[in-house]
Order: structure tokens, then C-alpha cells, then sequence
């Protein structure tokens, strides 16, 4: 079953949230979504919001277990932040231009940014810290980060260290814990015939996704699908090329993260004739980056993931969370 994206603006269904709802033979987050929010699309709000119950579930649910229901923030607030300051010590790098993640014009200069400002703020022995936008980001790893001329950068996907052992994050840069969770999606045409419940529904298949993107995850461990020449595999410049070829008839689907997808769906005029395809291809993660030459590289990453750690038992990283979904999904209405 494919979900399209409707983008349905708030309406009675909004009463069903703030409640804690057990999940009946059948459900999945789509159709748990639906029934909530009455809008499908939205299913990351509960997806952020229980992922301790998942437990790496994504859309199949077991039956029985509670999922919370929560409600959009209204008039959110981004958190104080009297730490950030120009000039500080500890440099933090970002591109910017990446929303919901990272940018300059998202409430709270984007989600991850937000969420790296209230760990920092969180951690132990705290120190002002500054962060400088360089839209560049092909310089962010060689020259910037991997010269230390900035101590930290965000956000990054992490590869597969263990297959991809040359890959230059693996080789020159330690991870943070994870800041947060990203589903990758298929997405097809609204008339197409793409069934996937499991990896060998894909092979054979043209897919599409932008140069410059990570591919570990249709390589990993038991997938290799590109080594083995098992998925056709397009790689033009932007992910708007990738959706002009699936209108086109050219590949079976385009993959992107859903936020991306989403956003580049409505953007293009793409409402109901694209929609992803429900289950995800991956889940992958987004995390800050410290080159493993960084003298002082185990304290700052030990300073940000004892901040995450209590960002996370005090509630407000699921606030963030929730907060910056629902201004994703308000801004594509």
C-alpha cells in the first residue's frame, strides 16, 4: 500500500492527540496517522515520539503495544541559548540551506541545530560555543574540520565504517551518539505498481537518487545491490532530475530521506502524482563529526553526548522533536 501526500491542514482529529492509543492487528503508523491526525503523511510525529517502543519497527506494528499520540506544539519557542555566543572557543560548523535540519531561516536556526544547542547547554562543565554557517560543504570535511580550524560539524550521515573502511568520514573523524533518527523512503508514481515488503521485491529495479548522496545503504551487509548489479541505480545531479525521470517513466522510484521527498514533492507540483511508497528503504542517522586528530576531540564529544544523554531523560528532546515536525508539515500546507 503507498500513502500519498495529501498535506491536509489540522482539523477535528486534532482532539485525538495527547492520548495514548494501543495498537490494534493491522495497524501501522500510516493508518494510525490517518485516524489521529486525519492526515497519514504525519506518521513521523508518532514515529519521534516512540522510538523506544518501536524499537526499530517503522511501520509494521505489534499488536497490543501503546504508542503516544502527541499533539503539535502551538507558538513554539525556541530554547535560550545564552551560551551561543561570537567568537567563542569551541566552533561548531554547518552548511546551512538544509531544512529542517540545519538553517539559518528555520525557527531555531533548524532542528539538529537546536537540538545540539540545548545539549551543549545541557552538558557537563558547559562552555560558550559558536556556530559558523559555510555554505560550502564540500570544504566542511578537507579543509575545515579535517585542518581543525572547527572543532565540530553537523549534520552527517554516518557510513557504513565497516564495509566502506576507506570512506574519509570513517577514516579521519569520530561520531557523536546519534542526534536523530532519518527514514529513507521510496517514492513512486501514484499509478505505479512498486510493491516492497522486503529486499528482493526491489531487484531489478531502476531507482533514482541524486549524486553526491550516500549509497551504504543498498550496499550494506546482505543487500549488495549495487556490486552485484542486482538494482539499476541513477545518479543525476539534483533530486528534481530523479523526479522528472520517474514522471517520465524512466526508473520505478526516486530515494530520498522523507523530509526531503516531502518537501521536493510539493515544491514541484508533485501533490498526488508522487507518493512514497510505506515502508521504508532504510533508517539511517544524523550525527556531529570531530577529526580524530582534534586534540581535545574525546572532550568534546564526551561534552555533547552527556548533554544529548540529558536532553533525552528530561523530555525536551522529544519537545524539539515534535515541535520542528509540526512547522515542517504547517510550511508544506
Amino acid at each position: 500500500m503507498s500513502v500519498a501526500f495529501g498535506l491536509a491542514g489540522p482539523g477535528p482529529a486534532w482532539a485525538l492527540c495527547d492520548v495514548t492509543y494501543r495498537v490494534q492487528p493491522g495497524d501501522t503508523l500510516t493508518s494510525v496517522a490517518a485516524a489521529h491526525y486525519d492526515d497519514a503523511d504525519q506518521w513521523t510525529l508518532i514515529y519521534y515520539a516512540n522510538q523506544a517502543v518501536l524499537a526499530g519497527q517503522v511501520q509494521t506494528l505489534v499488536a497490543g503495544r501503546d504508542l503516544f499520540i502527541p499533539c503539535p506544539e502551538e507558538n513554539p519557542v525556541p530554547d535560550a541559548t545564552p551560551l551561543l555566543q561570537t567568537g567563542a572557543e569551541l566552533t561548531l560548523l554547518t552548511a546551512g540551506a538544509n531544512a529542517p535540519f540545519s538553517d539559518r531561516d528555520w525557527p531555531g536556526g533548524g532542528l539538529v541545530t537546536e537540538l545540539i544547542n540545548a545539549a551543549l547547554e545541557l552538558s557537563p562543565a558547559p562552555v560558550p560555543y559558536e556556530i559558523v554557517w559555510e555554505p560550502e560543504r564540500a570544504q566542511h570535511l578537507a579543509p575545515l574540520l579535517g585542518e581543525k580550524r572547527y572543532d565540530m560539524g553537523f549534520p552527517w550521515v554516518k557510513p557504513d565504517c565497516a564495509t566502506t573502511a576507506e570512506d574519509a568520514l570513517c577514516t579521519g573523524f569520530h561520531f557523536s551518539d546519534p542526534l536523530m533518527d532519518l527514514p529513507v523512503m521510496l517514492f513512486q508514481r501514484a499509478d505505479g505498481d512498486l510493491v516492497y515488503d522486503e529486499d528482493a521485491d526491489l531487484l531489478g529495479k531502476r531507482l533514482c537518487r541524486p549524486a553526491g548522496k550516500f549509497t551504504h545503504d543498498l550496499d550494506r551487509s546482505g543487500r549488495r545491490w549495487l556490486e552485484q548489479g542486482q538494482v539499476d541505480l541513477s545518479q543525476p545531479d539534483t533530486s528534481e532530475e530523479c523526479f522528472a525521470a520517474l514522471m517520465a517513466g524512466q526508473v520505478d522510484a526516486v530515494s530520498l530521506d522523507v523530509f526531503e521527498g516531502a518537501a521536493k514533492i510539493v515544491a514541484m507540483g508533485l501533490r498526488g502524482r508522487v507518493v512514497p511508497v510505506e515502508k521504508p528503504l532504510s533508517r539511517e542517522a544524523l550525527y556531529a563529526v570531530i577529526s580524530k586528530t582534534h586534540w581535545r576531540g574525546t572532550t568534546h564529544l564526551y561534552r555533547l553526548n552527556a548533554g544529548l544523554a540529558k536532553l533525552r531523560e528530561s523530555g525536551r528532546y522529544g519537545e524539539i522533536l515534535q515541535r520542528h515536525l509540526a512547522i515542517f508539515w504547517e510550511k508544506l500546507n
